[in-house]
């Protein structure tokens, strides 16, 4: 069941209606994750970095590993919780806001353009797969990390904020219905703030959310060490 049909409606008739006041109005104002009383909507109160800081005795490389995995599963879940309308029809290509489209890489490095629904499934996969390769993710008392782990994680935390910038552009909406938007702004808020941290992400791979990254810097919900803006 869908509780925001309106998305349906856009493309009705085949003659092009001009834009009333209120529609102009509309377009100007920010997404709805971005209206100032839904992103300061919390779980957690205050700044993300006590919280993502590495413990004095805690492995780095275990510590990354432990926290890859909460969010993979964090992430994981609030895509199912909109899953029913991250369709192909709804979700023609895999966008985060205007002008940010996503392409996939295939095995043979050709890039392809899928459905959102079609992305998502093929990088929660592949994560999926790589959180259970004990060659790179060991589970075993000894075994080391490989050297290339940085260059994974990598990887890994560039999908997993694609998957969250889909969902905020697409669909807060029905996050807002559901009332989670405190759940979701305070996942995004310790993911981004987990990123800095560790340098997991480079500017321009955070480009899309920028604009909420740069409020919670100066909200002081993350820390700032860098300016955010869109290029």
């Amino acid at each position: 069941m869908s509780f925001f049909g309106l998305g349906k409606l856009a493309g009705i008739g085949k003659q092009k209606q001009p834009s009333s006041p209120a529609q102009v109005a509309s377009r100007s104002l920010p997404p709805l994750f971005l209206r100032k009383n839904y992103a300061l909507s919390h779980l957690v109160k205050g700044s993300f970095k006590g919280v993502v800081q590495q413990p004095k005795y805690a492995d780095l490389n275990e510590w990354l590993s432990i926290n890859t995995f909460d969010f993979f599963n964090l992430i994981n879940m609030f895509y199912g919780v909109v899953t029913d309308f991250c369709t192909i029809t709804e979700c023609p290509v895999m966008s985060a806001g205007p002008g940010i489209e996503y392409t996939w890489s295939d095995t043979q490095r050709k890039t392809i353009k899928l459905a959102a629904p079609q992305y998502i499934d093929y990088v929660l996969s592949q994560i999926q797969t790589t959180l259970d390769d004990e060659r790179v993710f060991p589970t075993k008392i000894g075994a080391g990390f490989p050297k290339y782990i940085r260059t994974t994680l990598g990887v890994i935390y560039n999908h997993l904020f694609r998957v969250l910038a889909h969902i905020y552009w697409s669909h807060y909406p029905e996050l807002l219905n559901l009332k989670l938007e405190g759940h979701v702004n305070s996942l995004f808020a310790h993911f981004i703030s987990f990123v800095k941290e560790f340098d997991l992400l480079d500017r321009k791979d955070m480009a899309s959310m920028a604009d909420l990254i740069t409020f919670y810097e100066q909200q002081g919900i993350i820390v700032s060490y860098c300016n955010l803006q869109k290029d």
